[in-house]
């Protein structure tokens, strides 16, 4: 089953985590089929590319809890910038 989760990158405590698709058995920052996004937690940046992900959500793709609250942060800013 694939899913769409977190690979974290970064130094020693500083993280930065990079949204990817991978199989639910691999390990935490093992190979990716790919990569979707980026979230930076300490400057709060979180970016996705939309057709990526709306392409592998439709094919069945299922987002981690983190990934799904990381979505719809995203489109709460959005939302309200407009």
């Amino acid at each position: 089953m694939l899913k769409i989760r977190l690979k974290r990158t970064g130094r020693k405590s500083k993280p930065f985590y990079r949204i990817v698709l991978m199989e639910n058995l691999s390990r935490r920052d093992g190979k990716s089929i790919a990569e979707i996004g980026y979230y930076d937690p300490l400057t709060k940046i979180i970016n996705f590319d939309n057709i990526k992900l709306h392409k592998y959500l439709n094919h069945g793709a299922y987002p981690t809890n983190t990934v799904r609250h990381l979505i719809y942060k995203m489109l709460e800013n959005q939302s309200s910038t407009y």
